[in-house]
């Protein structure tokens, strides 16, 4: 009677073993990826000594437009809304805690999409250590401004289009509103659409398909910005992102007003040499530049006359602005990072070892209270205020910790300029072999596609802001596009070969 028992349950299915505990899990994913658990806990730490080092948090000259809406120039108020939202919960001290861990969060998504899209993990690892260690980000992230939710949205949006082999509609939508909403932070986000239509039309599954998924991906993408447009209308009666910035900065830096063929009111605002060697900020930014402070006629319309010079500079010597613009996109791939008066200033992004001050927009006042000035328009009266104590109160930093941090920055505690001009020529490469259809195999075209979107990202959000100024700011989403780029080039380029390589045993 016990024989036909036991052939029934040796027929049956067997029961799924039980599940394991979640530390044995926990246990078992950090050894499989040790590499990039070793590199967040790093991260962690670092930035854990940011939030030690200096209170309540840092705060820069825009600043003031996000947290009380003055003068706000030329990128839109989307942060100052987030700001609305998180300040009641813990001041200037929880967006900086939300900021460094929008970072951290950065690192993993870019790590799960890598390994997702056919990557090696050691490989995966080398691509997020640049977000997880470059102090230049956790300065940022330590700063009150909007960069590291701008760097956030990117990744989100390009990950939304990666996380799957074969993109659907709603899949498109989604990518499309976050790389809308991007631009409501960052007035560059506005180009963010053509590097994610580039890779739908790339994509494949037939010319009616890629032109519906990149028309759905286009119409999303306009909403959040029509939106916020829509309601700047109601608010301020301009229909408008943010107000426009005038290239004349970047222009009149590089111009030969001695060979310049201008009419004789247009000629005082042309600056000469020693005032375009204070650059491109200081001539759009001083009172005392020539763009400002130069004699023009009575009845003139300075604006008008900034921008028939810009005009006559662009149409007379645009080989002069193309290379100003191409020696300042190299200075990203530089061996050292020195200060040099032609940009803005690279210590406005370093460590200090006492807490940094920008007379007059923020200063310290007695018992180290942050006074900010405030204007309501460009060169106009400052209006000096204590920062409110509920943003966190006096500052205070914490000097052995900032000076460890600040040496760690100064003495190689960034990312290379050659490995970053490395990353980029891989991206280049496998973005060529993806266009060109010579990338082979399955998981070759998924690994060159992924290149193609984050290499062309890259291309948009770091020369778009070139053309208006230099800034090592500006410079801070590399971290996020290139190393990546470059991982899934390299990538594509070795799946590719295999790839040939096995067609060619099998033939």
């Amino acid at each position: 009677m016990t024989e036909p028992k036991l052939a029934a349950a040796e027929g049956a299915p067997e029961s799924p073993p039980p599940p394991q505990p979640w530390p044995s899990r926990a246990a078992r994913l950090l050894r499989r990826h040790w590499l990039v658990s070793v590199l967040l806990a790093a991260g962690l730490v670092l930035r854990v000594l940011a939030k030690v080092a200096y209170s309540p948090a840092l705060i820069y000259v825009d600043t003031l437009k996000y947290l009380y809406g003055v003068y706000p120039g030329s990128d839109p108020l989307g942060y100052r809304a987030l700001l609305k939202v998180v300040l009641p919960f813990g001041g200037l001290p929880i967006v900086a805690v939300l900021q460094s861990l929008i970072g951290l969060a950065v690192a993993v998504v870019l790590y799960v999409v890598l390994l997702r899209r056919g990557t090696v993990r050691w490989l995966a690892a080398v691509a997020v250590a640049p977000v997880l260690l470059d102090a230049y980000q956790l300065q940022m992230e330590q700063t009150i401004m909007p960069d590291v939710w701008f760097d956030a949205l990117i990744v989100a949006g390009l990950a939304v289009l990666l996380w799957r082999p074969v993109v659907s509609v709603r899949f498109a939508v989604a990518a499309g509103l976050i790389l809308g909403f991007s631009a409501t932070f960052k007035a560059v986000g506005e180009v963010l659409v053509l590097p994610a239509v580039l890779f739908l039309l790339v994509s494949g599954g037939g010319w009616r398909r890629a032109a519906g998924h990149a028309a759905a991906l286009a119409a999303a993408f306009a909403v959040p910005i029509l939106a916020y447009c829509t309601f700047s209308y109601v608010d301020t009666g301009h229909f408008w992102l943010a107000r426009s910035q005038s290239t004349s900065g970047r222009l009149a830096a590089a111009a030969d007003c001695a060979t310049l063929k201008l009419p004789a009111d247009l000629r005082p605002l042309c600056p000469s040499p020693a005032a375009q060697a204070q650059g491109p900020d200081w001539l759009v930014h001083s009172s005392a530049s020539p763009l400002h402070s130069a004699p023009i006629p009575p009845g003139a319309d300075r604006a008008k006359l900034i921008g028939a010079l810009g005009s006559a500079i662009e149409h007379q010597q645009p080989l002069r602005v193309v290379v100003s613009i191409a020696q300042d996109s190299l200075r990203l791939f530089a061996v050292t990072r020195p200060p040099t008066p032609w940009i803005s200033p690279i210590s406005r992004w370093q460590f200090q070892t006492g807490y940094p001050t920008y007379p007059h927009w923020v200063t310290l006042g007695q018992g180290n209270v942050i006074v900010v000035g405030l204007q309501r328009k460009a060169f106009g009266m400052f209006r000096f205020h204590p920062l409110s104590p509920a943003y966190g109160g006096p500052a205070r930093v914490d000097r052995p910790i900032a000076e460890f941090l600040r040496s760690y920055q100064l003495n190689g505690g960034f990312t290379p300029g050659p490995l970053l001009l490395l990353f980029a020529l891989a991206g280049l490469a496998g973005s060529l072999l993806t266009l060109i259809r010579r990338a082979r195999g399955a998981r070759g075209r998924q690994l060159g596609l992924g290149c193609l979107l984050f290499t062309a990202t890259a291309v948009v959000v770091l020369l778009v802001p070139d053309l208006l100024e230099f800034s090592w700011r500006y410079q801070l989403p590399a971290l996020i596009t290139l190393p990546p780029a470059g991982v899934l080039g390299i990538s594509a380029i070795l799946a590719s070969r295999q790839a040939r390589r096995e067609a060619a045993n099998e033939g």
